[in-house]
């Protein structure tokens, strides 16, 4: 036994066509596992999908995340929404993919996009806000009286006390509540 050689003194050593043979059979057999394996996960993932079909002229919501590029397109994205919408569809391309219209805010963006990226829309009256109820004042913001005083609350920062005051706004839009400084409600 020498440093060069790995073997013991006793093991026979496979030389030859026998080691051919005997790698052919391995990869046979890993080849033959390997298939199984990946048609069990297809049949797992078959069974969960389902075949989604649009037409030209139908109306989708486009998602919303890193692989469609529309994350990275848009300007704010922590309030974003997990789809946007509706875009109408232009036209087929390929067996998965379709072309849609996009507003020229989106214009940096590829406009085809795999079916699992897209949700059809169905129209609901209730989705249209209607424009003439809303007044949107010169500097862009929106009225909204306060309806009630829901909660107080006092937070203490290094030696400065704080009261603020949970206030529920009425406005077009519907209720909502927001935390202000109750020296800011007094005063207003």
């Amino acid at each position: 036994r020498t440093p060069l050689c790995w073997y013991e003194s006793g093991e026979s050593v496979i030389l030859g066509p026998e080691i051919v043979q005997k790698t052919t059979e391995k990869i046979q057999m890993i080849r033959e596992k390997m298939g199984a394996s990946q048609s069990r996960q297809k049949s797992y993932h078959d069974k969960k999908m389902k075949d989604v079909e649009f037409q030209e002229g139908d109306h989708v919501f486009l998602r919303v995340n890193s692989t469609t590029g529309v994350g990275r397109a848009l300007k704010s994205r922590k309030l974003t929404s997990k789809f946007i919408g509706p875009y109408q569809i232009l036209r087929r391309v390929g067996k998965m993919a379709y072309r849609i219209a996009l507003p020229p805010s989106l214009a940096n963006l590829h406009d085809v996009f795999h079916v699992s990226q897209l949700r059809k829309y169905v129209s609901d009256p209730s989705h249209v806000i209607e424009s003439d109820d809303v007044q949107v004042r010169d500097n862009l913001t929106i009225e909204a009286i306060p309806l009630r005083i829901e909660g107080r609350e006092v937070r203490k920062l290094r030696n400065k006390e704080t009261a603020s005051v949970k206030v529920v706004w009425g406005g077009p839009a519907g209720e909502n509540a927001t935390w202000e400084l109750e020296s800011k409600m007094k005063s207003s």
